[in-house]
């Protein structure tokens, strides 16, 4: 079997790489000392810089201005973004701009995707219902009226909700199925309250107060909820993954130079065997970060195997959510004081990597859903 990249995913590697050269972590106020959010916006001139290298389009097709690649090109430019800190929409707004490409009507797509290529359109999804904690679609309920559906309800910790122009909403129509809608941010009966993230970025609680959708900006198609939020948590995974490869990089440079007893500290046997051990953290929530991108990919090409995808999103979880944790952990340990000092990026890391690790949940969690499923799908 060949595990190597395409042509065309190693491509985006290297646009991305190019283009998130030059951010800097510590380019707002540290979340340690802002009491409120970090700053109002996202990085705006960064936005405009990934959507100049045809970032942004990436996953769309031809027909909308894109290459057309798939989830796992997605995850390595969303790895390269985790390893900088980006603070840019980018897993929200690809994430959703695929569920409306496979799922949303001809009307949706027209209206929003070539606009989102160019990065002129930014789009989020409300992805963690009103606690945080409850399935998402239950938070929000959906009751068709005409050719319009009304909304109620409410969603907590919207990602840059503040900032982007179409925010896709999960809902339940009371009769055990999920829905999509594509509500513009300015819509009647629609009101945002700030919220600030672990990492000091501004978040919006949604409320929807009978706000009306046409029906061609809700999608209905079985399955395009579930997957999206599968694609969410992959991209999470991909985040935490370049987080924490880029600590683990900054804790080799230091420990190479810092001397106690006349040799660098990355000598004694202890710093080495800690550092040896994240390092093969990384590698796991690696190749499971691969494996649950290549399972949903082949999902939406009919293909199957012995589990659904949220088998292999959940391994993937299970590594991201505590070994993002472990290195972020190991790494202020290696530094001493200086991991604390705020003139210095690693506790902008450690900030991010606990967001990360609250935005997947527990490893608990997700190793029991994967007992359910094992339990609901025999491998003998």
């Amino acid at each position: 079997m060949d595990f190597t990249f395409t042509e065309e995913q190693q491509a985006a590697v290297e646009a991305a790489k190019a283009v998130f050269a030059g951010v800097a972590p510590d380019s707002v106020p540290s979340p340690a000392l802002t009491p409120r959010a970090v700053a109002e916006e996202f990085d705006r001139a960064l936005w405009a810089k990934l959507a100049g290298s045809d970032l942004l389009s990436l996953v769309l097709s031809e027909q909308h201005g894109g290459p057309g690649l798939d989830a796992i090109a997605l995850c390595l430019v969303l790895r390269e973004a985790g390893r900088v800190l980006a603070r840019v929409p980018l897993l929200e707004h690809c994430a959703t701009a695929m569920a409306v490409q496979a799922h949303g009507s001809p009307e949706l797509a027209g209206a929003l995707l070539r606009e989102a290529g160019q990065g002129s359109v930014v789009l989020t999804v409300a992805a963690h219902g009103r606690s945080g904690h409850d399935p998402a679609e239950l938070a929000v309920t959906a009751r068709r009226d005409g050719a319009e559906w009304v909304l109620e309800g409410v969603q907590t910790s919207v990602a840059w909700g503040h900032n982007a122009d179409w925010i896709a909403v999960p809902a339940h129509t009371g009769e055990g199925e999920s829905v999509l809608a594509l509500v513009p941010r300015p819509a009647e009966g629609l009101s945002l309250a700030e919220q600030y993230s672990t990492s000091g970025e501004r978040l919006a609680e949604v409320t929807l107060d009978g706000v009306r959708v046409p029906a061609a900006h809700l999608i209905e198609a079985p399955g395009a909820w579930d997957h999206l939020r599968q694609l969410l948590a992959t991209g999470t995974c991909a985040l935490a993954l370049g987080l924490g490869e880029g600590v683990l990089t900054m804790t080799s440079q230091y420990t190479g130079k810092r001397e106690q007893f006349g040799f660098p500290v990355a000598t004694f046997q202890a710093v080495a065997v800690q550092a040896a051990d994240r390092y093969i953290d990384l590698r796991a929530m690696e190749v499971t970060l691969w494996q649950a991108a290549w399972r949903l990919d082949a999902s939406t090409g009919g293909a199957g195997g012995p589990l659904p995808s949220a088998g292999d999103v959940a391994v993937a979880k299970i590594w991201a959510s505590e070994g993002v944790r472990r290195v972020v952990q190991t790494a202020q340990h290696l530094h001493g004081g200086f991991g604390a000092d705020t003139d210095y990026p690693l506790h902008r890391y450690h900030a991010w990597a606990k967001q990360l690790e609250l935005q997947l949940g527990p490893a608990a969690v997700h190793e029991e859903a994967l007992g359910d499923l094992l339990a609901a799908h025999p491998l003998a």
